[in-house]
């Protein structure tokens, strides 16, 4: 028998700062280090253990920073060096952890490297370092094969030279080579670059993609995701291969080699729970995000099915659950919940809304999935401004997007400029605090007319705002020996209600069918997503009691 605690990352509350639209410190109309400094008493007392941070590296901004040109230099835009190492220590000192994001399956066009390998020509070393490769047909005038770039259109472009390079995203972001050892060392001094400035980990941009098939096929065949069969692994040329795992093996050594408890976190789209598992094996990488939960309708056996494979899979290798409801590249909850059809949807296929929007039931619903999720065992992410309610920002002007994804899909796809609008802090029109009083300069992204009534001081001390549902959430959470890291007992529900226990003395009930249901035996309610009447739980809402 033990004393020792748990990891801090199997338990925690991590939440996604999208520094861009955060909040605003020097008045450019963009979120900056300076921005985050500020508001680190607002993230206490919420009440959240860590922050995950988007890119903040140099970077020309194709991608808004996951282009990077300099892995080990700030964005001027965001602040420099000192200023991210002062934050690390404040945040320190306000008891929250720093987890920042590393981006290794590209760099930008403006990178060093990428630079040098276009100068050197073919057949040379630094083209090593990238995915060139000549074209198909008589003069290579053909792609190398037929992959398809994530932001729309082919995933090649081809030099003056006649070569071709790689890039899965924009043509800015040049794929690296992970077979090539300079690759694999050149990252690991990174991480132990960051880890030395105080670093608590990272968040691992597009974690499964980072391998391809040496021979470079076509890509196989998809299979319809309605098609009625159970999900099944077919190999994929460049997602989620298994020699992936080699990388991280060697990255877990480099974090074992720091005290404190460094640890990461996978973006890692994978096919099935099993298949997520093995991201997260004990000598791999600590967590990865759980897309099927975030993906899932709002269903009862849908999200109780994703939970229990969620558990069991990643329970077999010993690792936790990281549970996620939205983040800076899908639509916001509120919104996916707000329609008549909440539709299930798979990996790196576009989510596309249904129906008009009913913002009440979409609320009423996010609610319920906040204390859903807080009370599964493991650890969870909370993406700036859901903690507000905010929905999706579906009717910003063609003019002002910025997302890649709109004129790379032949503006068929608006991208994901609608979950990063700045979010609103103070004051009855825009900025609405992100940026100091007195600013000039608008926010980069258009705000809404409507959301003073969602800012942070508006929802202050409201009891019935989502603000301060989760700020209740989180107290309880932290407080409550059954929360956190831990297992669940399902316990008898009628259809359409999930009810579990966690020991000692905590039941969840959430109510996902159209009729109200009673309450199991309680000694009194922690807390509750809506009003609690007669003993009775609404639709769409959830409940936390001591029983």
């Amino acid at each position: 028998m033990t004393d020792t605690p748990a990891p801090w990352w199997r338990s925690a509350v991590i939440y996604q700062v999208y520094i861009r639209s955060f909040a605003d410190g020097n008045g450019d109309g963009v979120g900056d280090i300076a921005g985050i400094r500020s508001r680190l008493p607002y993230l206490k007392d919420l009440g959240v253990d860590a922050i995950w941070i988007n890119p903040w590296y140099k970077s020309p901004m194709a991608d808004h920073g996951y282009d990077v040109a300099d892995f080990r230099e700030i964005d001027p835009l965001f602040g420099t060096l000192a200023d991210a190492e002062q934050l690390i220590e404040e945040a320190h000192r306000h008891g929250i952890r720093v987890i920042p994001d590393i981006v290794p399956n590209h760099t930008s066009d403006q990178h060093a490297w990428f630079r040098a390998a276009v100068a050197a020509g073919p057949g040379s070393p630094e083209r090593e370092r990238y995915v060139f490769r000549p074209g198909r047909g008589p003069d290579g005038a053909e792609p190398p094969n037929d992959w398809v770039s994530c932001f729309g259109g082919p995933a090649w472009t081809r030099l003056p030279d006649g070569e071709w390079y790689l890039h899965l995203f924009a043509p800015q972001q040049p794929d690296l080579n992970w077979q090539n050892t300079e690759v694999r060392a050149e990252f690991e001094d990174i991480i132990r670059f960051w880890f030395g400035r105080g670093v608590d980990g990272f968040r691992i941009d597009v974690a499964h993609g980072l391998v391809k098939h040496p021979e470079l096929p076509d890509l196989p065949p998809r299979c319809a995701p309605d098609d009625g069969q159970p999900l099944r692994h077919v190999e994929h040329p460049h997602w989620d291969r298994d020699e992936v795992h080699d990388i991280y093996r060697a990255w877990r050594r480099v974090a074992d080699e720091f005290p404190g408890d460094r640890a990461f976190v996978a973006e890692a789209w994978a096919e099935t729970p099993e298949r997520l598992a093995a991201y997260v094996r004990s000598d791999g990488l600590h967590t990865a995000f759980n897309f099927d939960f975030l993906m899932s309708s709002w269903d009862p056996k849908g999200l109780r099915a994703v939970i229990d494979n969620s558990l069991a899979m990643l329970g077999a290798v010993g690792a936790p659950a990281t549970w996620v409801l939205s983040n800076h590249d899908v639509v916001r909850h509120v919104s996916r919940y707000g329609r008549k059809t909440v539709r299930r949807w798979v990996a790196n296929e576009p989510y596309r809304p249904e129906g008009p929007l009913n913002l009440e039931l979409g609320t009423r619903r996010a609610r319920a999935a906040a204390l859903l999720m807080l009370a599964l065992p493991g650890g969870a992410y909370i993406y700036q401004g859901e903690e507000l309610g905010l929905p999706e920002v579906e009717d910003l002007p063609e003019a002002v997007l910025q997302d890649p994804i709109w004129e790379r899909s032949g503006h068929t796809d608006r991208g994901r400029d609608g979950c990063r609008v700045p979010i609103p802090w103070s004051g009855a029109d825009t900025p609405y605090g992100f940026s100091p009083d007195g600013t000039t300069s608008a926010p980069w992204l258009p705000q809404p007319a409507g959301w003073a009534e969602r800012s942070v001081a508006a929802q202050t001390g409201d009891g019935t705002s989502m603000l301060e549902l989760y700020r209740t959430a989180l107290r309880v959470r932290r407080s409550h020996p059954a929360l956190g890291d831990g297992t669940l007992t399902w316990l008898e529900a009628p259809d359409g209600v999930l009810v579990f226990r966690r020991e000692p003395g905590f039941v969840c009930v959430v109510n996902l069918s159209a009729e109200a249901h009673a309450l199991p035996g309680h000694s009194s309610v922690l807390l509750s997503s809506g009003p609690v009447e007669g003993g009775l739980l609404a639709p769409d809402q959830a409940v936390w009691l001591e029983a």
